[in-house]
């Protein structure tokens, strides 16, 4: 019992320290208690400004084939990347993603595997750790039949 313990004081002493270092910024980000899944349980925004991304959508790559969910995942996520820095922010700054999975015709399934393997390039790696609050939604289909994954994220930044 003593051991259970002392890891769930340790585990609420690091949620503390990485909360309150976070809040020095007016971003304070709120782990999952007791997991290791990469994403949050919560943002809290104190003195931030707020910048909302629309839906972004794969490009298509050779033979204008968009690939499977990992690749547009990934096409994605570098679109998404590349938005924030013509607006002077960066994907560390992304607190909210909400994610549209379309079935894919081989399995008739999301590829929710997939679309982690290309999410993982992005969040919780060690040059860029910080994870954002997250829904993924299955959905039958997007605008263009081709397309398997759109994103919208809310990027946040201390005023």
């Amino acid at each position: 019992m003593k051991s259970k313990f002392k890891h769930v004081l340790a585990a609420a002493l690091m949620t503390s320290v990485y909360a309150s270092s976070a809040l020095a910024d007016g971003i304070t980000r709120h782990p999952i208690p007791n997991s290791d899944f990469p994403i949050l349980q919560a943002v809290s925004l104190e003195d931030t400004t707020l910048t909302y991304l629309s839906g972004t959508v794969p490009k298509p790559g050779k033979n204008d084939d968009f690939g499977d969910t990992k690749t547009q995942t990934i096409s994605v996520l570098e679109s998404i990347q590349g938005k924030l820095e013509s607006l002077g922010l960066t994907i560390s700054d992304v607190v909210k993603m909400t994610v549209f999975l379309v079935p894919t015709e081989t399995t008739g399934e999301m590829d929710f595997g997939g679309f982690m393997e290309g999410y993982t390039q992005f969040f919780g790696t060690t040059d860029q750790p910080n994870l954002p609050t997250r829904s993924v939604v299955g959905v039958a289909s997007l605008a263009n039949p081709d397309w398997l994954v759109e994103i919208e994220v809310l990027a946040a930044t201390e005023k």
